[in-house]
């Protein structure tokens, strides 16, 4: 067992180009897939092929992460995918140089996009979203996750207990880390001054300066690895992962209760619609906050993880591995559309 200490951090110095060590990777895409070797030949059907390739949404496509502003909604994934709507009916597909795998992708808030890949670059967009340049990150950690701060500065956090702030849109990054062998899988702030983020071992970080201080406030149980997190304020929130299990503090994470869920799918993303609250997770699988019990809405019916959410045009929207989008009306819980059917 890895014992982390409980420390305050300081983020303000210039990044250390000269760490000696770069964590261990972690798997962040859940790709499950499946070959099936029929018993003869048939010829094949172009038309079908073809018609497929002109879709915006591929069954090879795998998606990692929404984000939008008042128009736009963005999707991200592997090999570079990008997608844009302002009405998630009709969308417009974009593949960025060098076919990236992205990870995560958020807001400012003068409505631009940045959006993080696997090879530790920030990915930069207008408003509209489809006009993308790179910026890389002098890092040997591994980084994870993004978030675009109230006051604009761009925030990333991974390998190492590591934090990168930069407040010159990507010029020059200032570093900072707790010194723990711990990956940060989420970071978001809640206000110009409030942030939580989560870490690997059922680390819980807690900021109440900006990000100029970070606070460890608590573990979560079974040290288990924290895909999911929704906060609404430093002391309250829910946590999931890949054991299945999902945990809600109102504390700060100094104590946890699990709560009761009619799933055991590993978590994969929270997203609140107009005051309702969602779970992501393998399988295709949709949870809904009801009555102090997560219930099943959408039950597994496809070998494929769901990670990306966003509340949009009073919808919940979902997408995940080969392809798959769906769009649920949060009051009825029906499934309004699955693009790759």
């Amino acid at each position: 067992m890895i014992m982390l200490s409980k420390k305050f951090i300081h983020i303000g110095t210039p990044l250390n180009l000269n760490s000696r060590y770069k964590t261990r990777v972690f798997a962040v895409f859940f790709i499950i897939g499946a070959i099936f070797l029929p018993g003869c030949e048939a010829p094949l059907v172009m038309d079908k092929v073809s018609s497929q390739l002109k879709q915006p949404m591929q069954r090879t496509d795998f998606y990692q992460a929404f984000a939008s502003n008042e128009e736009i909604a963005v999707l991200v994934g592997t090999n570079g995918v990008v997608l844009t709507s302002s009405d998630t009916t009709t969308w417009n597909r974009k593949i960025l140089n060098e076919k990236p795998s992205l990870l995560a992708i958020d807001t400012c808030p003068d409505e631009t996009f940045i959006a993080l890949s696997f090879d530790n670059h920030i990915w930069v967009s207008s408003s509209n979203g489809d006009d993308w340049s790179s910026i890389q990150i002098d890092t040997q950690e591994q980084l994870m996750t993004v978030d675009c701060a109230p006051n604009g500065e761009w925030w990333v956090a991974g390998g190492f207990s590591t934090f990168l702030r930069s407040n010159d849109k990507g010029l020059t990054w200032q570093s900072s880390s707790l010194e723990e062998d711990a990956v940060i899988t989420n970071l978001f702030f809640l206000s110009a001054h409030e942030a939580v983020a989560t870490a690997e071992f059922g680390m819980l970080l807690v900021t109440n300066d900006g990000g100029r201080t970070w606070t460890i406030s608590g573990f979560m149980p079974d040290e288990f690895y924290p895909h999911a997190a929704h906060f609404t304020s430093t002391s309250q929130g829910w946590v999931g992962g890949l054991n299945g299990f999902i945990y809600y503090t109102n504390d700060s994470g100094s104590t946890w209760q699990q709560q009761n869920a009619d799933s055991a799918a590993p978590i994969y993303q929270f997203e609140n619609v107009n005051g309702d609250l969602f779970a992501l997770g393998d399988n295709a699988t949709v949870l809904k906050f009801t009555d102090n019990h997560w219930k099943t809405i959408q039950s597994a019916t496809a070998p494929v993880y769901l990670r990306a959410s966003l509340s949009f045009n009073n919808n919940l929207l979902v997408a995940g591995g080969r392809g798959m989008f769906m769009k649920i009306d949060p009051s009825i819980t029906a499934l309004l559309v699955n693009e790759t059917e």
